[in-house]
């Protein structure tokens, strides 16, 4: 998984990229024309405390990393963190937050067929 550092990518995705809600998280995509996908992973200041947001992206990383390969190829993804997971971050188990992502994914037509 390649990571998308600077704050231009950050832009240009959410400026031109379509984005896709869920209970607990908004993802933005754009196609990148490479043969692999770029991630960002976004929690705010409004979500919580340092480690509560670090709980949300360590989330976001664990679900990327287990379904990498069911994930169409040439994307750019940002991961975004919304208010409702912040306030169950103690609570918030993993597999509700695959799910809630895995809809927003097929909703958006970003799975391999």
């Amino acid at each position: 998984m390649e990571n998308l550092k600077k704050n231009a990518e950050f832009q240009k995705i959410y400026n031109f990229g379509k984005k896709s809600y869920g209970y607990y998280s908004l993802i933005f995509f754009l196609k990148n024309n490479l043969e692999y996908n770029r991630c960002g992973f976004v929690a705010s200041k409004k979500i919580g405390n340092a480690v509560c947001r670090n709980r949300i992206k360590r989330l976001f990383r664990e679900y990327y990393r287990e379904t990498e390969e069911k994930i169409k190829v040439g994307y750019d993804f940002i991961f975004v963190g919304k208010k409702n997971a912040g306030e169950k971050f103690k609570e918030l188990k993993f597999q509700e937050m695959k799910k809630d992502i895995d809809k927003i994914f097929r909703k958006s037509n970003l799975f391999k067929d």
